[in-house]
């Protein structure tokens, strides 16, 4: 076999595999959501998330991958392998959606923003940063450094939830009209701990799959580089989450915890192949506390967000891209400063106007009846944990 050809297998083989990684974050988000939310809609929340794969991808095979990248050709590996690897990603724009408004939000709508978001909006997003450029050469000069998508994926999410919560409003009783907040426990710890490490376990392929090629040694190198910087920083926000909780209450909290790994696993998203062996342990903390002290500022703001979207994904997707300009010497912060402003003007006003408008057609939030019956029985016919008393 020639050399050529044998890179070109390996670096097949290694999108393909990176793009299954990718996929096992399908369950990851569907079991931390499922874990999160209370016994009465955890049937709805893994519908969701099994819709949002197949709708997503479809869209974006049909339209988005073409209005993203222009067209499928690649020399390096099979086109096929590159277009499924690219369409692992744009799913995760939505599940970072869901979860922020599950418990009130209806299926139906839902699944038809999933059409725009992975034909229009993400592919818009991709295509002024990773793409084909036919947008941006126009009127937008995005210089912007964002291996896996701090940004182009995660803070597009945190917009799209942004806009969504704005339009759909809170759960029923999460804000009491004495101004208290009631607090809605998680109905299953064990499924949340098992989709916080299968999305963990997935992120390897995420980062180190961006690196777009393995088939040398040099290539080999920056892929496991890349991999390393990525756990570390999952480490270290979890760490960092743990001990901020345990000093402000005295009590380990495992999904505070989880969810300082996820965001410190977000913050390294945009540069873990530029960084040193020890940067990712500060970036990692960073996203940890951020997540801790996000979390109830977005909850005094009546900005209801049941598995901590907004400070997992938006703020730490903003922090990461701008930690790539802090601490390399050769990109520009003003570039990802920009960056981060132009993508969350497409990304939010987009996401708002496209909401609003099926809004207008198909309601998103579920009635205060059906959300005290539960959205299983409403929408799905099928309880998940049908022996048990479903709780208001």
């Amino acid at each position: 076999m020639l050399e050529a050809d044998f890179k070109y297998v390996i670096d097949t083989f290694f999108a393909l595999f990176s793009m299954v990684l990718i996929i096992f974050m399908v369950p990851g988000f569907a079991m931390l959501e499922a874990g999160l939310v209370r016994t009465k809609n955890v049937t709805s929340v893994l519908t969701i998330n099994t819709m949002i794969y197949v709708v997503a991808s479809l869209a974006f095979l049909l339209i988005g991958y073409k209005f993203a990248f222009g067209s499928l050709s690649n020399n390096g590996m099979s086109q096929w392998a590159a277009f499924l690897f690219q369409m692992a990603f744009v799913g995760k724009t939505i599940n970072i959606m869901s979860g922020g408004v599950s418990e009130r939000v209806r299926i139906i709508p839902l699944a038809i923003f999933a059409i725009f978001m992975g034909g229009f909006i993400y592919p818009l997003v991709v295509n002024i940063s990773w793409g084909a450029d036919i947008i941006a050469g126009t009127f937008i000069d995005l210089k912007m450094y964002d291996l896996a998508g701090s940004t182009v994926i995660h803070s597009t999410g945190g917009w799209a939830l942004l806009a969504a919560i704005l339009i759909i409003g809170s759960r029923k009783g999460r804000y009491l009209s004495n101004g208290a907040i009631r607090v809605i426990p998680a109905s299953n710890i064990p499924l949340v701990v098992l989709g916080a490490f299968l999305l963990w376990i997935g992120w390897f392929g995420f980062n180190g799959g961006s690196v777009g090629s393995i088939s040398s040694v040099e290539n080999a190198n920056a892929v496991a580089k890349t991999i390393m910087n990525t756990n570390t920083a999952g480490l270290a926000g979890a760490l960092i989450s743990g001990i901020i909780m345990y000093m402000r209450y005295k009590l380990f909290d495992i999904t505070m915890i989880l969810n300082g790994a996820l965001g410190g696993l977000v913050a390294i998203t945009a540069g873990p192949d530029l960084y040193d062996m020890y940067t990712p342990i500060l970036i990692g903390a960073i996203a940890g506390a951020l997540v801790v002290f996000a979390i109830p500022i977005f909850d005094k703001l009546h900005l209801d967000d049941p598995v901590g979207a907004l400070s997992v994904h938006l703020v730490n997707g903003i922090w990461g891209t701008l930690a790539v300009g802090l601490f390399v010497d050769k990109i520009s912060f003003i570039d990802q400063l920009k960056g981060v402003f132009v993508v969350a003007i497409i990304a939010f006003t987009s996401s708002y106007f496209i909401l609003y408008l099926i809004n207008k057609i198909v309601k998103f939030r579920a009635g205060d009846d059906v959300q005290v019956e539960g959205m299983d029985v409403n929408e799905c016919g099928v309880e998940a944990y049908p022996e048990f008393k479903r709780a208001i």
